[in-house]
């Protein structure tokens, strides 16, 4: 696109961002530790680290005389959960879809908005699962959550006005079609038993909760990282 006789600069769609790959790495980093440092432990690690409701319905530890731990043993799944996978196309699926995703937001953020915004959004996935799932036993593992957040504020940017950066407001037509076809696809998958193993790796749950906290905090992320570039503030 030229602007006054001047061409645009193109983002390069195969060279992501540092922090990008860094974070595709953290993922295969803590799969191969579980599987292959800690054999013994790999499946306790799904349990003591992945994202199980039971954890917090006091009704549920009650019942069965478990003690809910302190208060950093209850919060740190909330975070954890997205670095372990089940097996390596799980990972895999996860790390294209970080990919493909994760340059567009990490761009336009910055590697410290980038990264707060991924945890924030699996953080909601999680967060709408346990709702929706109260007192489950079933581990819940995987990024997804948090990459389906990328994916909500990636399709906000990807139509975005490139004059003033402004991104797609979230009721706009091509939003609304996106967000019920990725709707659709979930709850889909949700009550057909896609993709189910041994532990129920990823809920299409945490997938809407994702993105649904991708599209609403696009906006104030998106002013939180333009107004510290304006500033000289590092991102």
């Amino acid at each position: 696109m030229t602007v006054s006789g001047r061409s645009e600069p193109r983002q390069p769609f195969l060279r992501a961002p540092a922090v990008v790959i860094g974070l595709i790495l953290a993922l295969v980093a803590a799969h191969v530790a579980r599987i292959y440092a800690f054999p013994r432990a790999s499946t306790a690690w799904i349990y003591d680290y992945g994202f199980v409701p039971a954890r917090y319905s006091h009704a549920y530890l009650y019942s069965h005389g478990l003690n809910p731990g302190n208060f950093l043993e209850r919060a740190l799944p909330f975070v954890t959960y997205m670095f372990l996978h089940g097996n390596y196309t799980h990972l895999i699926f996860n790390c294209l879809w970080l990919l493909a995703f994760g340059p567009v937001v990490a761009r336009r953020f910055g590697v410290v908005l980038f990264l707060l915004f991924f945890l924030l959004c699996g953080i909601a996935g999680a967060a709408v699962y346990l709702a929706l799932n109260w007192g489950s036993e079933a581990p819940v593992i995987g990024a997804s959550g948090a990459i389906s957040g990328l994916m909500g504020a990636g399709f906000r940017m990807i139509g975005s006005n490139v004059f003033d950066r402004r991104l797609d407001p979230i009721l706009s037509p091509r939003i609304l079609l996106w967000s019920g076809i990725w709707v659709v696809l979930n709850v889909v998958a949700g009550f057909t038993g896609l993709g189910a193993g041994r532990f129920e790796l990823v809920a299409w749950q945490a997938h809407l909760g994702g993105y649904a906290a991708g599209l609403l905090l696009a906006g104030p992320f998106d002013f939180w990282g333009r107004g510290r570039a304006t500033t000289g503030v590092p991102t």
